[in-house]
């Protein structure tokens, strides 16, 4: 089975009406794609009541992955407002539970930074951060080159294998040690989670720049690299991935939604139908004023 998602909900303004408030956005988000990539898990450790609603706002078969917090992948600098990794973890599960409990989590998302290699000690990171979760599905995306160099991909394939970890197989601009190669390699029969943040090389680079959000992801496939995709998917399908949760991440120009519609469309599905634009809705005016029908 494959299912397609977006990262978040509130970018995403062709896919609602003109005038849609923020807070009808993930039920109209939900008539479209069967699951999405929370972000806003990452900034701040929210608080309970806030996934119960989101819930609540969804069908039954809706369903969520969450990133972690980013004093748990090693992204927060400064100091976070916990005593030890420990409270911080519990802290995070405990804020969590409603979508836990729904039986609605996909999986929950670790992406560590670009600073993150392979060495001894991340491996232990690692292990520590299986250990914390408990037996929660979870996801594993680096951000550096050497976890996939040659003589250790093999080699960080197997520990995600044996550790439990779900693969998220990235589609993302190659720009030295700072991003990884594609690495069609299922590590848990039960999921892989593919993340397509666009090729703007130029962008990637960026990180720091003031308008990094712009510009990081700034970029919209065409229908041959999607078409690539599809023949991709099946090669997973064919390394023993039961379920792939296909998720567009390249925001910055607006182009996920409409990207991962077209997947759909490749791959046979029947994505729901757009709102009128605001030049429909006017010509719509138009017709009724001048009645015609």
């Amino acid at each position: 089975m494959i299912s397609i998602g977006l990262t978040g909900w509130g970018d995403h303004d062709d896919l609602y009406p003109p005038g849609t408030s923020s807070k009808q956005k993930l039920g109209l988000y939900a008539r479209h794609f069967p699951v999405v990539e929370v972000d806003s898990s990452f900034y701040a450790v929210l608080g309970r009541d806030t996934y119960s609603r989101w819930l609540d706002m969804t069908p039954p078969s809706f369903t969520f992955i969450l990133k972690a917090y980013q004093g748990m992948t090693g992204h927060a600098r400064g100091k976070t407002p916990f005593e030890g990794p420990g409270v911080m973890f519990q802290a995070y599960l405990d804020s969590i539970a409603p979508v836990i409990e729904s039986g609605r989590l996909r999986a929950v998302m670790f992406q560590f930074p670009p600073w993150f290699d392979c060495n001894p000690d991340h491996v232990r990171q690692l292990r520590a951060v299986r250990k914390w979760m408990g037996r929660l599905p979870l996801a594993l995306e680096f951000r550096h080159q050497s976890w996939f160099a040659p003589g250790m991909r093999e080699r960080t394939l197997e520990f995600m294998r044996e550790e439990g970890w779900i693969h998220i197989v990235c589609d993302e601009p190659q720009v030295g040690q700072g991003s990884v190669p594609t690495v069609l390699e299922p590590t848990d029969d039960r999921l892989t989670i593919v993340r397509l943040h666009g090729r703007n090389a130029a962008g990637w680079t960026q990180g720091g720049a003031p308008n990094w959000r712009e510009i990081r992801y700034l970029y919209r496939y065409n229908r041959e690299e999607l078409m690539e995709w599809r023949d991709k998917l099946k090669d997973l399908q064919s390394k023993g991935a039961r379920e792939i949760c296909m998720i567009f991440n390249n925001n910055s120009g607006g182009d996920a939604a409409s990207n991962a519609r077209e997947m759909m469309q490749l791959l046979g599905m029947e994505p729901a139908e757009l709102p009128p634009s605001q030049l429909d809705l006017f010509g719509e005016g138009l017709d009724r004023l001048w009645g015609r029908n």
